[in-house]
């Protein structure tokens, strides 16, 4: 041990509880909620983005996924913030019909991404923003009716 100062790469220990993660990360979400499992079916993903931290099996993850839900109209999706800490799964969840107007999907976007970032300093990561190539939009269909511009 250093009398000087502590050593950099000793581990540092906390303890937080599900209630401060939910109430600092997810405060924003539609959902929260624990579990000893992933919420996530892989077979509904669309995109992922993950931090893992070496050492162990703690990680946090931003998942979206697309899924019918019983008694709706039309599909759902869903930005999924998944921290994996010890045995712990913790999950916040934002929430839009998928034909919901563009609104309302960049703000849940922008909130999951907030949390995802935030998540990832607990497992030692840090995200920076980035650029992505969309894919290029589909024809106009044969009445030629597209976007509306005024």
């Amino acid at each position: 041990m250093n009398d000087v100062e502590p050593d950099w790469d000793a581990p540092l220990t906390l303890t937080l509880t599900p209630t401060a993660i939910f109430t600092v990360l997810f405060a924003s979400a539609d959902e929260v909620h624990t579990a000893w499992q992933s919420c996530v079916d892989s077979t509904l993903v669309v995109g992922e983005n993950m931090a893992r931290d070496e050492g162990s099996p703690n990680y946090c993850r931003l998942v979206e996924q697309e899924y019918e839900e019983d008694g709706s109209v039309g599909p759902w999706h869903d930005w999924c913030v998944e921290l994996r800490l010890g045995e712990a799964y913790l999950s916040g969840h934002w929430r839009v019909p998928a034909d919901a107007r563009g609104a309302d999907w960049a703000w849940s976007s922008r909130e999951a991404q907030q949390a995802f970032r935030q998540g990832c300093l607990l497992v030692g990561r840090r995200v920076v923003p980035g650029l992505v190539l969309e894919e290029v939009l589909p024809p106009l269909g044969p009445s030629g009716a597209g976007p509306t511009r005024h």
